[in-house]
Order: structure tokens, then C-alpha cells, then sequence
């Protein structure tokens, strides 16, 4: 029986919960999400804190772990400021459409496994809310969803700077989405479906993140980038967009921002301990040496570790790695994760289907490595090339040079000159014995310049 059987088989206990259950998990999923935000922000402050040599907060409840609850109704309490010149309609609905879909995501993903149903109340029931054949799809198009609420919040607040967060934010998610999309293709040819509960059955000898190393980095720098955090929070760079797509809403409004963002980071993390390492089984030490690891209540406790543990990466990575530039942001997208993870997912799908025409295992890396060998030929010829022809074209005049003095004004807007162009001179201070007179004061005109009031 091949694993798409199998999961067409898994995906029939689903469906089968009374409503009243069905309204019990949606309570847990959304209140999962809700008490892992707040774990988040204390744990984003504390460790933040304790890398910088502070103390973090330490007032509101024991050791500060009530910090994000009192900033939480804090914000309730502030002023609900409207803009004046915002698209009312637009302005009130942008928070909602980007808050709702980051918790429609975790609908899909299991806690535990299928075939090891608990009991609710007396009922039998999986430990996921429920499962579709293509999963996966459903995530990707949820989370796209949420980059509306953003760039409408930009264009309806009536400013500029924040209709360029909103613009930053919708060209850094789209970008970052294809390479993330290419990096999940690879674990649908591995796993054979799109549903989320085949794939963690389909690591039950190997996690993904030890067959498919590649697709699990370029994932981890792309789920950075779809949930703008530092160091590509370019949406909200404070330097140069005094606070991005946000800067016009407060209160309520801006808490629900807030609450978008944290609550995408866990749903990031949560699709990765899914896809690459091995969802609610247990570590390889612990599910080697006990049997029952993997059954019971104990799968979700393996399943929020490795939720907290990807949580602290964000933190780790916010505390330790400056923002860069935004042009250096979109090269990374288009220039390196795109192509790489493109090549990956052709090497990927040659290797599985040598695989499934019994290919040896040999065979298999012999192919694989001419591949990636031909491939850096290739890419070493074409620099070698173009090197030569750079070098060429710079012993030959370049456009723009020897053609008088630019003038960066010309437009009505100050542009840096072209390679070969060179700006006019900027005037210097006159030498001390060569300045002007410089009067203060009335003067006497009578004396024709001989006696004055000033000074020099």
C-alpha cells in the first residue's frame, strides 16, 4: 500500500467529531495560539535582556511573566486615533484581515497522531482539529491572505510612509513566498501528499530535515522573511519609515498588528516541526529507548518543545543579527533562495525518480553529483566570461564620460551620477586673507567705506 493510499485511509477519521467537540478543539487551537504569544513577548524581553546584560521586565507577576498581558491591556486603554484623511472602511478592516487568517493555519496541524485517538469527555477523537488532502495548500493560501490586511493598512492611512511599508511588505512577502513554495515542493515528492498528517507519518524512520537539509534552510531564512521579522523587518524599519505600515494606527488597532505578527511567527514554527522535524514524534534518544514516547498525551508536549525552540531562534536572531538593507533583502530572494531552491527541487525530483525505477543508491549520488559538478562548471565558465567582458568594457569609455560637468538637478530631484560622470566642484572657503568684509550693523556712507561699525 503506497503512502497516498495510506493518507486517503488516515484522512477518513476526520469529519467524524460532534459539533460540540469540533467547537472544543477550535477553542484549544485558538487559545494555544493566544498563550503562546504571550509566552513569546515575555520570553522575546527576557532573552533580549539577558543577551544585552539587562534584566528585562520584572514588575507585572512573577519574574515579569504578566509583562505581555499588562502591555495587552494597556493598549485596550489607549486612545483609538482615526485619521483624518484614511479611508475609514478600509483603515478599521486592514487589522482584522491581517490578525484573522494568521489563526485559521493551525486548523490543519496535528498534535498528535491519527491513529492514536484520546478521549474528550467520554468521546474518541484525533488529536488535530481536522485534515485535507492538500493541507499544505490551504496554509500557503491562508497566510497569503494576510499581506492584504498589511498593504491595505498602508494605502488606507492617507501617508506616505506608511503606503512604502505597506509596498516594502507586499514585494518582501511575495518574493520570499516562491522560494518557500519550491522548498515545500521537495517534501511533497519525499511524503507523496499534501496532507499534513502523511507527512509526519512519512518521517517515522527519518525526519525531512536530515533528507532534505537544503529545503529546511531555505525555509527557515524564508519564514523570517514572510513574518518581517529583524533582521528583514523592512516594513517596519523605524529608521526610514518612522514605523512602517503601522504608523497611523493605535490602541486595539495596532495590538492587533501586534498580535498578527507573533501569532505568524508560531504558525511558521509550527508548519516546520510539521514538514522537516518529525511534527509530534519524539527525538531520536527518547522514541529509541521508550516505547510509549510517541503515544497518550506525550506527543503534544515533544510538539511545543520544538515550537519554543524555533521561537527562541527568532529571539536569537532579532538579538544578534543587524537589519540589513533592502536591496540586499530582495537579492537574497530572487538571486540565491529562488535559484537555489529551483535547482534543489529538480535534483530532488531526479533522485526520487531514479528511485522509483530502482536505481541504486550508488547510482543515485554518482548522478546526482555530476549534476551539481556540471552545474558549477558551467556557473565558473559564465563569471570567467563575463569577468573578461567587465574588464573590456572598462578600458573603453563609458556612457556619460567626457561629456561636460552632470548636473544632478537636472530633473528637480538630486540623482547620484553615472559611472564615467563627474559632479561640479563644490566651492570651497576663501582663504583667510582673501574673505570679504563683513559688516554688521549700519555703516557710514559718508566716510565712502573708510570708517564702519562692523566687525570681521
Amino acid at each position: 500500500m503506497n503512502t497516498a493510499l495510506l493518507a486517503a485511509e488516515d484522512l477518513s477519521l476526520f469529519g467524524r467529531d460532534p459539533w460540540w467537540l469540533v467547537l472544543i478543539k477550535a477553542v484549544f487551537c485558538f487559545a494555544f495560539l493566544m498563550v503562546t504569544v504571550l509566552v513569546s513577548i515575555v520570553m522575546e524581553r527576557k532573552v533580549v535582556a539577558w543577551m544585552q546584560l539587562r534584566i528585562g521586565p520584572n514588575r507585572h507577576g512573577p519574574w515579569g511573566l504578566l509583562q505581555s498581558l499588562a502591555d495587552g491591556v494597556k493598549l485596550m486603554l489607549k486612545e483609538d486615533v482615526v485619521v483624518k484623511r484614511a479611508d475609514k472602511v478600509v483603515y478599521v478592516l486592514a487589522p482584522i484581515v491581517a490578525a484573522i487568517p494568521a489563526f485559521m493555519a493551525i486548523a490543519v496541524i496535528p498534535f498528535g497522531p491519527a491513529g492514536n485517538e484520546i478521549s474528550i469527555l467520554g468521546q474518541r477523537t484525533t488529536m488535530q482539529l481536522t485534515d485535507l488532502p492538500i493541507a499544505m495548500l490551504y496554509i500557503l493560501a491562508v497566510a497569503s491572505v494576510g499581506i492584504y490586511g498589511i498593504v491595505l493598512a498602508g494605502w488606507s492611512s492617507g501617508s506616505t510612509y506608511p503606503l512604502l511599508g505597506g509596498l516594502r511588505a507586499c514585494a518582501q512577502m511575495i518574493s520570499y513566498e516562491i522560494a518557500m513554495g519550491a522548498a515545500f515542493a521537495s517534501v511533497f515528492l519525499y511524503s507523496g501528499s499534501m496532507s499534513t498528517s502523511a507527512i509526519v507519518d512519512a518521517q517515522a524512520d527519518r525526519w525531512f530535515v536530515v533528507l532534505l537539509p537544503v529545503s529546511f534552510l531555505i525555509y527557515m531564512v524564508t519564514m523570517v522573511g514572510e513574518v518581517n521579522r529583524a533582521p528583514f523587518d523592512m516594513p517596519e524599519s523605524e529608521g526610514d519609515l518612522v514605523g512602517g505600515f503601522n504608523t497611523e494606527y493605535s490602541s486595539i488597532k495596532f495590538a492587533m498588528f501586534m498580535l498578527a505578527e507573533y501569532v505568524n511567527m508560531v504558525t511558521v514554527s509550527v508548519v516546520s516541526v510539521t514538514l522537516f522535524l518529525g511534527g509530534w514524534r519524539a527525538p531520536y534518544p527518547v522514541s529509541a529507548f521508550w516505547e510509549g514516547a510517541n503515544h497518550g498525551w506525550w506527543p503534544m508536549l515533544w510538539f511545543v518543545g520544538k515550537v519554543v525552540a524555533l521561537l527562541f531562534l527568532f529571539v536569537w536572531l532579532r538579538g544578534t543579527l543587524p537589519r540589513v538593507r533592502y536591496d540586499q533583502l530582495m537579492k537574497l530572494g530572487w538571486k540565491v533562495l529562488i535559484p537555489v531552491s529551483v535547482v534543489w527541487l529538480m535534483l530532488v525530483a531526479t533522485v526520487r525518480a531514479l528511485r522509483n525505477e530502482n536505481v541504486e543508491f550508488q547510482s543515485i549520488v554518482l548522478y546526482v553529483a555530476g549534476a551539481v559538478l556540471v552545474v558549477l562548471l558551467l556557473s565558473f565558465v559564465a563569471d570567467m566570461f563575463r569577468d573578461r567582458k567587465a574588464k573590456e568594457a572598462g578600458d573603453e569609455p563609458r556612457e556619460g564620460a567626457g561629456t561636460g560637468e552632470f548636473d544632478p538637478m537636472a530633473g528637480g530631484f538630486p540623482v547620484p551620477p553615472l559611472p564615467g560622470q563627474t559632479l561640479p566642484p563644490v566651492p570651497r572657503r576663501r582663504p583667510r586673507g582673501e574673505r570679504e568684509l563683513i559688516v554688521s550693523g549700519p555703516t557710514d556712507t559718508a566716510s565712502d567705506g573708510k570708517e564702519t561699525d562692523g566687525v570681521y
